[in-house]
């Protein structure tokens, strides 16, 4: 078999020991090439090309955007059998992907667990996610997201820290906590709350100032706790939905809680959800930040999301 492994030296847990570490171990069983990620994009460049040439399994080191931006690659030029196996290694701060298949933490462990996989043929497609923004410039063109997308809070959380990290910054717990205060304290879409969304079948449910879709549970960490507003979403599922309209901070904050409770069931007032969808559209009063899988991805006044079933096998 031949292999692409995607390792981008930028990301907050890789090194170079764990890179050639994996390298070793892949080469005992398979023909392996190595790139380095060099800027934004690159990963799903490589993908692509692994993809042209028949390369029958990519395996990344990386964090989310890095599994997310080969997601990309991959399926750039459409789902079908002719698509190499996506394998994970986790390497980033969050590794949300990595964790929902159920792969250690540890780098070494993990790439053992997909060796392992490898020679026991264990394989799976998983469903994905498509969203398409609309901008000034009109619709783009829908992009992949593997486990979760977002319109509003969560994207102007992402681009707080994201500001932050250009400047030196570390990717922690804390500093995700303090950039959601200060969102949701001095920002002014919680208290005029701009987004509306619309599922098919039903009246359209305004007034909302974050809105998360899950691909997989739980949405999300703040270090070892899961953060889970979509405790039903699954690979093998459509999309699932979480929403929140106009709340004062102690409204918030319980209903934080109850995304991080052992069994979270998030409700009550402000709060509204979905599960299973096919295909959902935001649209907003003003721009908005949108993201996918942890990227803040600019702003739009509307996205169209949609669920792509059995779109992509990964190595388990």
């Amino acid at each position: 078999m031949r292999a692409l492994l995607v390792a981008n030296p930028a990301a907050t847990t890789t090194t170079r020991k764990v890179r050639d570490v994996l390298v070793r171990a892949l080469s005992s069983e398979l023909k392996v090439e190595v790139a380095e990620t060099t800027h934004r994009g690159h990963a799903r460049e490589l993908a692509a090309q692994a993809t042209a040439e028949g390369v029958d399994v990519v395996v990344t080191l990386g964090g989310d955007g890095t599994v997310n931006e080969a997601a990309n690659g991959l399926l750039a030029g459409g789902v079908g059998a002719h698509v190499p196996a996506l394998a994970v290694v986790p390497g980033g701060s969050t590794n949300v992907f990595s964790r929902a298949l159920g792969r250690s933490r540890d780098p070494v462990e993990a790439t053992g667990e997909i060796m392992d996989s490898l020679r026991a043929g264990r394989t799976r497609l998983v469903s994905l996610g498509t969203a398409s923004a609309q901008t000034p410039d009109g619709w783009t063109e829908p992009r992949w997201f593997v486990f979760a997308a977002g319109m509003g809070f969560d994207a102007d959380v992402i681009a707080r820290v994201e500001a932050l990290r250009a400047r030196g910054r570390r990717s922690t717990g804390a500093l995700y906590v303090r950039s959601g205060m200060s969102s949701f304290l001095l920002g002014r879409d919680r208290r005029r709350p701009p987004a509306t969304l619309t599922v098919p079948g039903e009246p359209p449910v305004d007034g909302l100032f974050l809105v998360v879709v899950s691909n997989v549970s739980p949405w999300s960490y703040l270090g070892d706790r899961p953060i889970d507003p979509n405790p039903d979403a699954s690979f093998d599922a459509g999309l699932d939905v979480f929403t929140m309209g106009r709340v004062g901070v102690l409204r918030m904050l319980h209903h934080l809680r109850q995304t991080m409770a052992h069994r979270p069931d998030a409700r009550g007032r402000g709060v509204h959800r979905w599960h299973d969808l096919g295909e959902l559209e935001l649209t907003a009063s003003r721009p908005q930040g949108w993201q996918l899988d942890g990227d803040h991805l600019g702003t739009a006044t509307g996205l169209r999301v949609r669920s792509v079933p059995s779109a992509l096998r990964i190595v388990v």
